[in-house]
Parts: structure tokens; C-alpha cells; sequence
């Protein structure tokens, strides 16, 4: 039997195994002599044995530094399992993960020590175990040559949990399939599509389940029986494995399939649907489902594919229950489906349109709507009316690209947006509209009820920005006025403060080049007791740095502090429900909290204050905690936000993930930290005063422009002292 070739890994891999950054990669490669030689690749992309690698960094003691996550990915780069076909042998590692996350840390630990082939023979029996809870699940086969994987596998679960596990294998199979289009919805957008549903459904249908974010996020609601589909084997695989890990008390089902042309659940009657359906497909089954009886509004031009999705969730209702879908803008008003929109209204199927800022989801560029419809009762009353809600203006003045949407790495362009306003526009409109749609107010430019026979002309176009903002015309000019000379008022306060943030003026030059320190790992330092590194764990996952840290907590009352808490400066948002039953850190005053996904919206890192102080920490932050007596909080704080640290640190390939440990700060005395303490102190200040002044200039020209253009306000009579650059005359 030939041998095996050994895997070959590039500059960046290396940096990542060894815990440094790419310029220490390259240094090593000109100051040592006996640096490996390339084995392959090209002079500028080189290639490197990986033994060799690791041989030549173990004699220099650099141990591998890659958490468990990047270790796995990196194995399925190098090692990929050696069964599967398509699907890069992933599928049979999505069950292995389903069948470890139900194991105890120290049984996933006695199966990685076992030999290859006793490993393989393992990890079949466990995958094989739960392989009828999975959708197009086969017969599992592993072998002795996969037991390097399998181990990742393991010590990842163990470590990570089952959800990071499973994202990596994500990555890689959808990466290996030939699908494209897949996307995933941000979760504040899930948590508000879950939301709009009135009460608290049982059965809950996605069937475009994608990865199942709607699923998880209707689960944290409190539905018990989830339904999903999804064209996509392999999206169809991670949704069913992601939904037992996040809510193993539910009852899933998940099948694949396309759900126009091939329900797999044609008798289901459920108590919600939510879904994101493909947008613009017109090979989707006109010809041949031309009479479905799910029809019943209008049999959907072949151009309105979103209308039969529409269609499809009403059909899946039991009376009374409600659909929810997010929907392009160009399904409100296009004319080929403008009798299927008639009828959607005319029959009280429809119940409300939200508009979403621009960058809410993909695609990026485009503002999407949220639809909200509900199954008329056999005999019950139309409505009246329809609820329309803008929320396009909720943004955090982030800069944004005209084709991309707002910039952030990663797809997290959502990221930018504030979710915060926007669901609370939402919610608390739908909320005072379900309660007495006949008394609702509305707010005017926000929210208005349109009364059903001035919605069926026509066009029959549902676009709320039309019909909201010509709303504004109600607005008391009184009311305004105040309101505006108010926002100026403490925008003018605003800039003042920003005045004085940037007044600090102690930044001298370090000399004639940039100052050269020693610097540590944070996993150094907390191996001295210098800090200790904390983050939130799923159920069953343990951390090896966390052992012996008594202050953590199960979910409750108190609110979560999430990374987008942190990137917009704001105070502790989470909900407590999304914690489930995990274990999550107390955070108290002087703590250091940095995302754990790498982008540059906002900043990397915070020091904990009284706000922030007895909140839970969230899943996606890491929480250093000082020893106050040997680190100074605000310097940990500059240091590890650091953006070339921070890209040091970070690992994966769409997403970055800060690993923790691998971030280095400078080692000096207490008294010189504290110096450079009070000058990021001061930055960090600088930040907070421009991002609010910036937040009420924009509210401010908001108020006033609406106001000049919309008859409340006019033009000051003082003349201007000086004629407009250009417009002089003569």
C-alpha cells in the first residue's frame, strides 16, 4: 500500500496553528535557516509540508494555538473523511455531531484516546443511532484513516458544543455542493418574524428551512412541533441536526424537497408559518400547478413566484393562524400580480406590510418587506383595514454602498442596522393594530391602518413607504417645530461634548520609529493568573479554561450583553431566552468584553461599566477579567481590540472568529498601562460622543426636511449673511 502524501499548508495556516500573525510567519522565514523549505506551490503562494511545519515549530516550543473550531477546520481541509461523495463526507459527520453532542465531556474524551480503528468503529455506531432523525441519511461508514477528524470532531464538541461543530461543517459542505443562493437569515430578523406571531404557536412550518433560523427562533418562543423543508439535501441535514441541538426538547421534522412541486406535508395544518422564500425564480412550477388547489386567491403569474409561496403558507394554516414572510419590495406593487394582491386584501388574508431598511438581509442592496397574513375563519369577519409600518430610516448612520449595502466583513451587513428601533416600530404598532384595528392611530411617516376599499384600485400597490409617509401630512406643525428645535438642541449639546472628547491633546511621537514591546498571549497570562478568560457555554459543553470559575449562571431575568451591544455602543439587549439552558458568566465592573466574530462595524472591545455590570454574557463575547493588581483594564482593552491583533487572532474564511487565547498584549509595568489605560479611555469617548452626535445630525435633518416638505415648517425669514458660493449676481 502506497504511503500517504503528507498535507501541504500555507503562511496563513501556519500562523494560525502557531498563534502568531502572518508578518511573524514571514519573519521566521528570513531569520532562520532551518524554517522548512517550501514543497510545493508557487515563489509567491508557497506550499509547506505540514509534519515538517509542526516538527520545526514543536523545537522551538510553539505549541499549536488553533481552538478546537479552527482545528477542525483545518482537518477537513487537509484530512477530508475518505466517504461521501458530493457532499465532501460531511454528512456523515453532521450525525457523528448530532450523536456527541448527547454525550457527556468525559465520554467525548475517552473516545478521542481510542486507537483509529476502535475510533471508527465508534463513531459509526453513534452516527448510525440517531440517523433516522436525519433527512436523506444513509448507511455510515468510517475508517482508521478518518480518525484524525474524528477526533476534532470530538474534542470540538467537547469543547465548543454542538452548534460551533456544526457550523464548520456548514461551511465546508455547502463550500463542496454545487448549490448557490443560500443564505442565512440574521437572526434579529428571525427573532422578529417569530415575534409577529400572535400568542404562542405549537406547530410551526418553515418550508424554505434553509439552515433553520426560523425554526430556532419560533423554538425560543416556545413551539414544540417544527416543521421544515428545503430543495437543498444539505440544507435540509444542517437544519434538522442544527434544530435538535438548539431545541432538543421540540419535536422536529425536516425533509427534502422542493415544497412547491413536492409538499412533504401536504396534510399538515399548523399553527404558524414562517419563511423566507427564493426570490425571482421563474422555473417554478407554473405550467405544471397551474390547478393546485392551494390557489385559492389567484393562480400566481409565472413572474410571482413569491405570490405562490404565499399561497403555499396560507394553505398550511389552520383558521385563524398566521403566515409570516419576508418578501421583495417589487411583490407589492408589480402588475402581473396585482389580482392575487386584490384578493389577499379583499378576502382580510392580509394583515400588514413592514418595510425594512436597506442591508436588513439578503440581498443587500434591496429594502425588503415582512408579510403578515392570517387564514380567514369559516364565517369570521374581514378586516377592514391593513396595518403598513416603515422602519426604513432605522439605521445607525453606518456607511454604506450604493450597489453593496452597508459595509461590514462577513455578511453581517444587518449588523449596521438598529435592530433594536426596528423591531420596536414594528412590534409595537402590529401590537396596538391587532388589539382594535378600528381605533389604531398610527404614528405619522411610521405606522398607518389604510382601509381596505382605498387599497383596491387600480394597482392595488402595497408599498408601505407610499403609503405611510403620505401620512405625514397629519402631523401637527406645533408638534414638530417643538420636536425638531428639541433634537437641535441636544445635538448642538452633542457637539459641544464631541469638542471637548477630541480636546485631549497628549499624543506625542514615539521617536524616530515605532515603539518594539515583548507581548504575551492572553492564554499566557491567564496560565500566570494575570486574567481569566470567560465566555457562554450550551448545555453539556465545558470549557478548559473556565474550570473552577464559579461565576456563572443559568439564563433568567437579567439581561444578555451581545456583540452588536457592543459595536453600537449600547447597553445590555439579549434576550435571556436565547441562552436556553447554556451557562452563562455574570459580568461585573472592570471586565474587558470583545466580539467574538471579527468585523470592522463599530468597535472590537469594552470595558464593563455600572450598565453594564450584572449582565449575562452573551454567545458570541468573550469576557477577560483582569487582576487588577497586574493589568489595567482599559490597556487590556485598547490592546486586544487592536484591529491588527484582532486579525491576528481570527480564523475561518466567510466568518472570522476570535480565538481568544491568541490574542497578545504588550508586557509593561502597572503604572505605564495605566497611562496608556487613560489615552484609550479618552478614545473610547471620542467614539461614543461622534456616534451620537452623528445619530441626532441625522435625526435632525430628518425632522426638518420632513418638515419643509411636508408643510409644518417654514423657511426662516432672517436673510442669510452671505449669498450662497456660486450664486452671486452681479
Amino acid at each position: 500500500m502506497p504511503q500517504q502524501p503528507s498535507a501541504q499548508v500555507t503562511a496563513a495556516e501556519i500562523s494560525r496553528i502557531a498563534g502568531v500573525t502572518r508578518a511573524t510567519v514571514s519573519n521566521w522565514r528570513r531569520r532562520y535557516d532551518d524554517f522548512p523549505d517550501p514543497s510545493g506551490g508557487t515563489e509567491s503562494s508557497p506550499l509547506y509540508d505540514l509534519e515538517t511545519v509542526r516538527a520545526w515549530l514543536a523545537s522551538r516550543g510553539h505549541a499549536s494555538a488553533a481552538s478546537p473550531a479552527e482545528e477542525l477546520r483545518t482537518t477537513l481541509r487537509l484530512n477530508p473523511p475518505s466517504t461521501g461523495g458530493d457532499d465532501g463526507g460531511t454528512a456523515d459527520l453532521l450525525l457523528l455531531v448530532l450523536a456527541a453532542a448527547r454525550r457527556t465531556p468525559e465520554q467525548l474524551t475517552a473516545a478521542a484516546r481510542l486507537p483509529d480503528e476502535e475510533l471508527a468503529l465508534r463513531a459509526e455506531r453513534d452516527a448510525a443511532s440517531v440517523a433516522d432523525a436525519v433527512p436523506s441519511a444513509g448507511a455510515v461508514r468510517f475508517a482508521g484513516t478518518d480518525a484524525t477528524v474524528l477526533r476534532a470532531l470530538y474534542v470540538c464538541v467537547r469543547d465548543e458544543g454542538g452548534p460551533a461543530t456544526l457550523g464548520v461543517l456548514a461551511e465546508r459542505e455547502l463550500e463542496e455542493s454545487a448549490a448557490s443562493g443560500a443564505y442565512g437569515t440574521p437572526d434579529p430578523l428571525a427573532d422578529l418574524l417569530a415575534r409577529l406571531v400572535p400568542g404562542t404557536p405549537t406547530r410551526v412550518l418553515d418550508p424554505a428551512c434553509g439552515s433553520g433560523t426560523l425554526l430556532e427562533a419560533a423554538a425560543r418562543r416556545g413551539a414544540t412541533e417544527l416543521y421544515g423543508q428545503d430543495v437543498l439535501p444539505v440544507q435540509a441535514r444542517r437544519s434538522a441536526v442544527g434544530l435538535m441541538l438548539a431545541a432538543p426538547e421540540a419535536t422536529v421534522t425536516v425533509r427534502a424537497a422542493d415544497s412547491l412541486r413536492a409538499d412533504a406535508f401536504p396534510g399538515l395544518d399548523a399553527d404558524a408559518v414562517l419563511c423566507t422564500p427564493p426570490f425571482g425564480v421563474r422555473d417554478w412550477g407554473h405550467d405544471e400547478l397551474a390547478y393546485d388547489p392551494r390557489w385559492a386567491y389567484g393562480v400566481p403569474a409565472r413572474a410571482e413566484s413569491e405570490l405562490a409561496w404565499v399561497q403555499h403558507a396560507l394553505a398550511h394554516l389552520t383558521p385563524g393562524g398566521h403566515a409570516v414572510l419576508v418578501m421583495p419590495p417589487a411583490t407589492a406593487g408589480r402588475a402581473s400580480g396585482r389580482r392575487v394582491r386584490a384578493e389577499l386584501v379583499r378576502s382580510g388574508a392580509l394583515r400588514a406590510v413592514v418595510a425594512l431598511p436597506v442591508g436588513a438581509s439578503v440581498p443587500f442592496h434591496v429594502g425588503l418587506q415582512i408579510w403578515v397574513l392570517r387564514r380567514p375563519e369559516p364565517g369570521g369577519a374581514a378586516g377592514k383595514s391593513v396595518l403598513f409600518v416603515d422602519t426604513a430610516e432605522a439605521t445607525t448612520g453606518a456607511k454604506t454602498d450604493a450597489r453593496t449595502g452597508p459595509r461590514t466583513r462577513g455578511g453581517s451587513r444587518s449588523a449596521s442596522l438598529d435592530w433594536e428601533r426596528i423591531t420596536a416600530q414594528a412590534l409595537d404598532a402590529w401590537h396596538a393594530f391587532t388589539q382594535d384595528p378600528d381605533a389604531f392611530e398610527g404614528e405619522p411617516g411610521v405606522a398607518r391602518a389604510v382601509d381596505v376599499v382605498d387599497l383596491l384600485d387600480e394597482t392595488v400597490d402595497l408599498t408601505p413607504t407610499r403609503l405611510v409617509r403620505a401620512s405625514r401630512a397629519d402631523v401637527d406643525p406645533a408638534k414638530l417645530a417643538a420636536e425638531a428645535d428639541a433634537t437641535r438642541r441636544n445635538l448642538v449639546e452633542a457637539a459641544e461634548s464631541l469638542v471637548r472628547a477630541a480636546g485631549y491633546d497628549d499624543w506625542d511621537p514615539a521617536g524616530d520609529s515605532a515603539r518594539q514591546w515583548r507581548t504575551a498571549t492572553a492564554s499566557d497570562l491567564a496560565r500566570g493568573g494575570a486574567l481569566t478568560v470567560l465566555r457562554t457555554l450550551p448545555e453539556g459543553a465545558r470549557s478548559r479554561a473556565e474550570e473552577g470559575v464559579g461565576t456563572s449562571e443559568q439564563p433568567g431575568a437579567r439581561a444578555v450583553l451581545t456583540g452588536s451591544d457592543i459595536s453600537r455602543g449600547s447597553g445590555p439587549t439579549g434576550d435571556p431566552a436565547e441562552l436556553r439552558s447554556g451557562t452563562a458568566p455574570v459580568i461585573a465592573v472592570g471586565d474587558v468584553l470583545v466580539r467574538a466574530v471579527a468585523s470592522k462595524d463599530g468597535p472590537m472591545s469594552r470595558v464593563a461599566g455600572d450598565a453594564e455590570a450584572g449582565a449575562l454574557l452573551g454567545p458570541h463575547v468573550h469576557l477577560f477579567r483582569p487582576d487588577p493588581a497586574r493589568l489595567d483594564a482599559w490597556f487590556l482593552a485598547g490592546f486586544l481590540g487592536a484591529e491588527d491583533n484582532i486579525a491576528g487572532a481570527s480564523t475561518g474564511s466567510t466568518v472570522l472568529h476570535v480565538s481568544p487565547g491568541r490574542l497578545r498584549v504588550p508586557l509593561l509595568p502597572l503604572e505605564e498601562q495605566q497611562r496608556y489605560g487613560e489615552a484609550f479611555r479618552r478614545v473610547h469617548e471620542l467614539r461614543a460622543e461622534a456616534k451620537r452626535a452623528t445619530r441626532l445630525a441625522e435625526e435632525t435633518a430628518r425632522l426638518l426636511a420632513g418638515g419643509l416638505t411636508g408643510g409644518q415648517l417654514l423657511p426662516s425669514g432672517r436673510a442669510s449673511s452671505r449669498a450662497p458660493r456660486g450664486n452671486t449676481s452681479r
